[in-house]
C-alpha cells in the first residue's frame, strides 16, 4: 500500500476504481481525508490510498519520461535527463541505484517505486519528473 505522505502532485500511480485499474497522474491531495486526486487521462477522480498501486521503475517507464541511456564498460547503465544522472548495476536491474544532480548525490540501496524516484528528482532539481520536464 502507498503511504499518503509519499505521494506528491505530479506522481504517476495506478488508480483502481472497482477493478478498473488505470495509470494516472496525481493532480491534487486532500490531507484532511488522506485522499489523492488522480487524472487517468479520461477523468479526475478522488481515491483512498488503498486504491492506489505504485508503478515500478523500469526501462520502459524511464524511456516514457524521456531519459536517455548509455551502457557503461563495466555492464552498468547510466540514465540521463538534462543534468540529472542515474546509474544502475546492469540493464533492467533497478534494485539499487546512484542518482545525482549537479553536486548532490544519493545512493538508493533498495528498489523504489517510480513515484519515489519522481520525488527524489523533484527534491534535487525543483522540477517535476514527467514527460514534459526538461530533456
Amino acid at each position: 500500500m502507498i503511504k499518503f505522505h509519499e505521494v506528491k502532485v505530479g506522481d504517476y500511480l495506478i488508480a483502481d476504481n472497482d477493478g478498473d485499474a488505470r495509470r494516472g497522474e496525481v493532480t491534487n491531495l486532500n490531507g484532511n481525508e488522506k485522499q489523492v486526486c488522480v487524472d487517468n487521462g479520461i477523468q479526475e477522480f478522488w481515491y483512498e490510498t488503498n486504491q492506489l498501486t505504485a508503478l515500478p521503475v523500469t526501462e520502459a517507464e524511464l524511456k516514457e519520461l524521456k531519459f536517455h541511456s548509455e551502457a557503461q564498460p563495466d555492464g552498468s547503465v547510466k540514465y540521463m535527463k538534462g543534468a540529472f544522472r542515474m546509474i544502475v548495476p546492469k540493464a533492467g536491474d533497478f534494485s539499487r541505484m546512484e542518482i545525482w544532480y549537479r553536486d548532490e548525490k544519493r545512493h538508493i540501496m533498495s528498489e523504489i517505486p517510480l513515484h519515489v524516484l519522481q520525488n527524489h528528482f523533484y527534491e534535487m532539481t525543483k522540477v517535476h519528473l514527467n514527460q514534459d520536464s526538461f530533456d
